[in-house]
């Protein structure tokens, strides 16, 4: 037979509204009574009626996470498993589901997240990335469904939630790291402009270079829009008279690809280009050599932008927060003095 509220209540000696409160994470319910309450749930295996909950609380317990790309790309990409390991690792604490985009392109995303909205399959979205001219952000603004972006939002900055790196001073700290090591030919091969993510890294790079005389040359800054971009940009990078030492990539999976377009060309990491990347995934990690890598603290950005967004949901706010999660660099093996 079941374990049911009172059953909890007989045992833990409280009364059945107390439990009710300690389930719904009342304020008005102590720290201790909570521990005491929630122990003796587990001890009797007693699990929540999340569907009933739902009903009474017109809630879905379940956020939306809309990604970049569909979802089988988006997962080839290291940044967005461990983002969502943070999404789902606050959701969990909370009860909250998540219900992930499975749309093949961009059009396909936005009617997914139009279905999940106007189906009130969610009580909020996370929206993995910040992009200009993208659908989804207005959209959700007009609905007025509570949502928070991963990145700093290109339109609407003060009406949005979002949580982000300060990706400027991130590659000027990047920059500025390759020229103490005595590099002063740095190439910049940033991701796609579209994405506030990648301008913002090319803003801070840029700054690093104008602040030392004469080293900002425009020919070896670099877009690589696809990963099938980078084997045509090196050849270019290489071909130039005075060719790189060390090159800095958008991020760690953009960054293998260079190094192995590299060692297709006879070229070494470090020994002739020293290479620095962002994220600091587990890719870094594995790289031979490992590489060197801008920690964004990634799972922290998912955690956070969860965090966010369930206190919307359940207290929505007067004011649209923004958090910046702190970034420093890992050094490995793909850098060295020059």
């Amino acid at each position: 037979m079941a374990v049911t509220i009172k059953d909890v209540a007989k045992e833990a000696n409280v009364a059945t509204s107390t439990v009710s409160r300690v389930i719904s994470d009342s304020p008005n319910i102590s720290d201790k009574t909570k521990r005491k309450v929630r122990k003796v749930m587990e001890e009797m295996g007693y699990y929540i009626n999340l569907n009933a909950r739902v009903l009474v609380q017109q809630s879905t317990q379940t956020i939306g996470i809309v990604m970049k790309n569909s979802t089988i790309e988006s997962l080839h990409d290291p940044f967005f498993p461990v983002v969502l390991q943070g999404i789902s690792s606050y959701a969990n604490k909370q009860d909250f589901n998540i219900s992930i985009t499975t749309g093949d392109t961009e059009e396909a995303i936005f009617h997914d997240v139009e279905k999940m909205v106007q189906g009130k399959r969610v009580d909020g979205m996370v929206v993995t990335y910040s992009k200009a001219n993208d659908k989804v952000v207005p959209y959700l603004l007009k609905r007025g469904i509570p949502f928070v972006v991963v990145g700093k939002p290109v339109v609407h900055t003060n009406e949005i939630m979002y949580v982000n790196n300060d990706n400027v001073q991130a590659a000027k700290d990047a920059t500025e790291y390759l020229i103490k090591l005595g590099h002063e030919k740095i190439a910049f091969i940033g991701g796609d402009n579209e994405f506030e993510v990648a301008i913002s890294r090319l803003s801070g790079y840029r700054e690093a270079m104008k602040s030392h005389i004469d080293l900002l040359n425009e020919a070896y800054i670099k877009e690589a829009p696809s990963l099938d971009s980078i084997e045509i940009i090196m050849s270019e990078l290489l071909a130039l008279p005075d060719r790189p030492t060390a090159i800095i990539g958008t991020d760690d999976l953009a960054s293998l690809h260079i190094m192995s377009v590299l060692r297709k060309m006879n070229v070494r990491v470090p020994e002739d280009i020293s290479l620095i990347s962002f994220n600091n995934t587990m890719i870094a990690h594995l790289a031979n050599p490992s590489l060197t890598s801008v920690d964004t603290n990634v799972f922290q950005l998912g955690y956070e932008a969860a965090r966010c967004l369930i206190e919307e949901i359940k207290e929505p706010s007067t004011y649209a927060k923004s958090i910046i999660i702190p970034t420093k660099i890992e050094i490995r093996d793909s850098t060295t003095t020059i």
